[in-house]
C-alpha cells in the first residue's frame, strides 16, 4: 500500500494489509466506487483510495 498518514492506518484496520486475499466484486457504472470481497464482507472503496493497493494477482 502507497499511501500514508491517517487513509493508511484506515485501511490497516479494515483488514488491507500485505498478504490479505481480496476479490474485485464490482465497479460502479462510473468507475467509482470499487466493491471489494475482503475477508468474507464487502467494502467499497472510491477510486482515490483504491489506487493505493498494489495487487499480487495469482
Amino acid at each position: 500500500m502507497s499511501s500514508s498518514g491517517a487513509l493508511r492506518c484506515r485501511m490497516m484496520e479494515m483488514g488491507l494489509v500485505k498478504g490479505a486475499e481480496l476479490e474485485v466484486v464490482r465497479l460502479a457504472p462510473s468507475g467509482d466506487p470499487v466493491e471489494i470481497l475482503l475477508k468474507g464482507y464487502s467494502l467499497a472503496l472510491r477510486k482515490r483510495e483504491a489506487v493505493n493497493i498494489t495487487l499480487v494477482v495469482d
